[in-house]
């Protein structure tokens, strides 16, 4: 494919292998459901979303040369994805994410993205040789970076040239990882999208609202930042400003990608002149539309 992508997704695509009942569950429940396996992480999320609204995202990513990597850039180049990009490893198997939800939630997950952090810096070569940009012609469109990527490596992408001049717009890829995103909270471009508790680990402090969060945030040093609140509120901040808006009210039926959904109709608003209230109120749309079962347009 040799379309020029219109934003790069750097992070994790993987398997995601999802068990979801209607029961409300506990440790320890065994309850009957149904068991679905479809591309997922952070970086396949967001891409699956901005397709959706009519963006080509490109892919930087670690994918194993194994018939589960295959099938899933299978899908990916189908869905309208540039995925020659990714790194193709031939020791590392394709990484696969395993979650429950029951009707009160997400009740456990385990992220196996050791072959992500395995390749490091490798999946950051596009980016460097002249494909994608180089450190004396970076690439200047949206990058959205997940924080599924070790510290070491959000270190490195903080002080690289290559990122000199993008739009980095970044995600946790969950509160046990949230920490990792201080690498990045200093970055002149980066924008933060966290939700309300991992604003908290950032500042070291508890927050009543998305917009005392998000204000502290950007007090902080962070250039903007998106923090959500579940189905209370959500607030955009930057220096000297902090909007706030409410999710529209719906049934939960799912809660894994909601964020990145968020996250994804954000950027696609904001990149077809959206301002940045109508650009909070679309991200909003789309992830209500998400966790209520159906496909956000």
């Amino acid at each position: 494919m040799n379309k020029t992508p219109d934003i790069l997704c750097i992070g994790s695509v993987l398997w995601d292998v999802i068990g979801r009942s209607a029961s409300h569950m506990r440790a320890g429940s065994d309850v009957p459901g149904r068991i679905t396996r479809l591309p997922g992480g952070v970086a396949m999320n967001i891409a699956m979303t901005l397709v959706r609204f009519g963006l080509t995202p490109a892919l930087l990513t670690a994918i194993g040369r194994d018939p589960a990597g295959d099938e899933l850039l299978a899908e990916a180049a189908d869905m309208g994805m540039i995925t020659d990009h990714a790194y193709r490893s031939d020791d590392l198997p394709t990484d696969i994410y395993m979650a429950v939800e029951g009707a009160n939630g997400l009740i456990a997950a385990i992220a196996d993205a050791h072959s992500l952090e395995a390749a490091g810096d490798k999946i950051l070569r596009p980016l460097a040789d002249g494909l994608l940009g180089s450190a004396d012609a970076p690439w200047e469109g949206p990058v959205a970076l997940d924080g599924n990527l070790t510290t070491e490596l959000l270190r490195e992408i903080a002080r690289s040239p290559l990122f000199a001049r993008s739009d980095l717009r970044v995600a946790p890829a969950s509160p046990g990882k949230a920490e990792r995103l201080l690498a990045l909270r200093d970055h002149a471009t980066a924008t933060l999208y966290v939700n309300l508790e991992e604003a908290g680990i950032l500042c070291q402090q508890d927050f009543a609202s998305s917009a005392e969060a998000a204000a502290a945030l950007v007090a902080r040093g962070t250039h903007r930042a998106l923090v959500t609140d579940g189905g209370k509120s959500a607030s955009d901040a930057v220096a000297g400003s902090v909007i706030t808006q409410t999710p529209p009210a719906v049934l939960v039926t799912r809660v894994t990608g909601a964020g990145d959904t968020f996250m994804a109709a954000h950027i696609a608003a904001e990149r077809g002149g959206a301002d940045r209230d109508a650009a909070l109120n679309r991200a909003l749309q789309a992830a209500a539309t998400y966790v209520s079962g159906e496909t956000p347009l």
